[in-house]
């Protein structure tokens, strides 16, 4: 069945994601769902129908990063530029802003749900780590141990490693980044 799923996914229907993009963008930016829209890449990610996991979906909007011109005379007028470019992926900053949003909560994963003309909209898997259900999870009490709380904001989840390129394995890609180098790992025992 999730592969029937996934294969459906690659070309949703174009009515449904438009009247579903126009209820989305008429809500807030920050949702909270009763379960997944996509449950096969939800499984796929970690999330589990059970207490202690919730969905929510989060608006990004596309586009440069734009900040505040400054408004003090006697500057120059090419140094107020006002768009910025961030290295930070639009997966990542949904991130972000839902870790904001559930201060309590753990990000755990996130995918993409749709994108119109002005936003990117995403699907964040939290985990409450207080919860008893989680804690006695076979496969999600890591996420209960203190070293592992505000994994979002240190860049330690999927969306955060892909943007500071640390998703390669050894000897995959030589373009990309793998932490530790081998030089660095043969030099720890000195």
């Amino acid at each position: 069945m999730y592969h029937y799923m996934r294969e459906a996914w690659k070309k949703p229907d174009t009515s449904v994601m438009r009247e579903r993009m126009i209820s989305w963008r008429e809500g807030p930016a920050v949702a909270v769902v009763d379960k997944p829209l996509r449950i096969d890449r939800a499984r796929s990610l970690g999330y589990k129908a059970k207490k202690g996991f919730v969905i929510a979906r989060i608006r990004v909007m596309r586009g440069g990063r734009t900040r505040i011109r400054a408004g003090v005379k006697g500057r120059k007028t090419r140094k107020q530029t006002n768009r910025k470019t961030l290295k930070m992926s639009y997966k990542w900053v949904a991130e972000m802003r839902a870790a904001k949003y559930f201060n309590n909560l753990e990000v755990l994963n996130s995918y993409w749900i749709g994108a119109d003309g002005k936003h990117y909209f995403f699907e964040v898997i939290l985990v409450d780590p207080q919860m008893p259900e989680i804690q006695s999870d076979r496969t999600m009490k890591w996420i209960y141990s203190s070293h592992n709380r505000g994994r979002t904001e240190r860049g330690l989840t999927a969306a955060g490693k892909r943007s500071r390129g640390l998703f390669a394995k050894r000897g995959h890609s030589p373009t990309l980044k793998v932490r530790p180098s081998l030089r660095a790992w043969n030099r720890r025992g000195k």
